[in-house]
């Protein structure tokens, strides 16, 4: 279907453009000489956009349509990219990266309800295998940083963030496609591709929520701290960085093959093996204490969680546009706070107990999987 690929296209560059400004990050530092401090005002700038975004976004897709949150959202985000690297001080930095995240959150609500309706019209599991598209395309932004590390920085933030405005533009005779996806608007109270329903009021969103939150701690943990785990227990700096590779691509390829597993076991009993698998490799990782160890850790926490965020967006997605914004928001909310409360505890601690808090998360996200996920009586 058209509409499945143009949702590729747009989610492979969002994809990219993250992994583009996290990569080259130590540049923009050093360009703006700006302390470690003044970034993370600069990075606190871009997580209230992208909370923003997210909430605004759930507004416009509930009453215009997902399809209205393409097209410019995509554009907006290439411009911010593009201004990421041009700017020089502190204060045109973080309007630039407040203007980056409300585009990202933006773009996020809009091609995941987007996504769920286009699952709906496809009558089996696709979400997996869409979110893995902004994997391969963060793994793609992230090998054209290392490629283009000797240019300055500005090049590729510019020569990206244009060709992903453009790009946008260019696909606008396009967005009808989509835009028959959201038919009426009207909330359809079913899961994607079951025909069965699911709960998704009052007290299951909050829990869909927190799941998701507890999820993308994770996530935002093997993102900020296996490096550092690695480097904790003497790896070399080669072996510290593979640690977040090895997440990633155990990630992409569990979202690759997820759609099947999803439509041959159902969402809950995926997701509770997944959290389980997260938990158990994980924890033994942390408890052996050696650099083998915790790469098959990361690794196992890459392939358990990566189908637990589709298969929350699904079943928040039978909720509608707002529900969908809910459930991303706590989860982003958790990505967020995670890593700091992870460096609080290992400072009062060990990182390697600090980081039993994902594993934590990840066996109650697999306790929760049948309540949250379960179709309704």
């Amino acid at each position: 279907m058209a509409a499945r690929r143009l949702l590729i296209a747009y989610i492979s560059g969002l994809g990219a453009a993250m992994a583009v400004w996290g990569a080259r990050m130590p540049a923009v530092q050093a360009a703006a000489h700006l302390s470690s401090g003044r970034l993370a005002a600069v990075l606190l700038g871009a997580a209230a956009g992208l909370l923003a975004g997210l909430q605004l976004g759930g507004r416009v897709a509930h009453r215009y349509g997902s399809a209205k949150l393409l097209v410019m959202p995509t554009a907006a985000l290439g411009l911010a990219l593009s201004a990421l690297g041009l700017c020089r001080t502190l204060p045109t930095l973080i309007v630039a990266a407040v203007f980056f995240g409300l585009a990202h959150g933006l773009l996020d609500i809009g091609t995941n309800a987007t996504a769920v309706r286009c699952q709906e019209a496809y009558g089996r599991p696709i979400m997996s295998g869409l979110h893995a598209s902004y994997s391969l395309g963060a793994l793609f932004g992230a090998a054209l940083a290392v490629v283009t590390a000797g240019l300055p920085h500005e090049a590729l933030f510019v020569g990206v963030g244009m060709t992903l405005a453009l790009a946008a533009l260019a696909s606008t005779p396009a967005i009808r496609i989509v835009a028959r996806l959201d038919g009426d608007g009207a909330i359809k109270d079913h899961e994607a591709g079951s025909g069965r329903p699911v709960r998704t009021r009052g007290p299951a969103i909050w829990l869909l929520s927190a799941l998701a939150a507890a999820c993308l701690l994770g996530e935002g943990a093997a993102a900020d701290w296996s490096a550092v785990h690695l480097d904790t227990l003497r790896a070399s700096a080669a072996v510290s960085a593979v640690a977040y590779a090895v997440y990633s691509a155990a990630m992409a390829a569990g979202r690759l093959i997820g759609d099947r597993l999803t439509a041959r076991y159902g969402p809950a009993k995926l997701v509770r093996v997944g959290g389980l698998i997260a938990a158990v490799g994980l924890g033994t990782g942390l408890a052996i204490g050696t650099a083998p160890a915790a790469l098959l850790g990361w690794t196992a926490l890459g392939l358990g969680l990566s189908t637990v965020v589709p298969s929350l967006i699904t079943a928040a997605g039978s909720g509608g546009p707002r529900a969908v914004a809910a459930v991303a928001g706590t989860g982003y909310l958790g990505m967020l706070i995670g890593p700091a409360a992870i460096g609080a505890l290992a400072s009062v601690s060990s990182l390697s107990l600090a980081l039993a808090l994902p594993v934590l998360l990840a066996a109650a996200v697999a306790i929760g999987s049948h309540r949250a996920l379960a179709p309704a009586r």
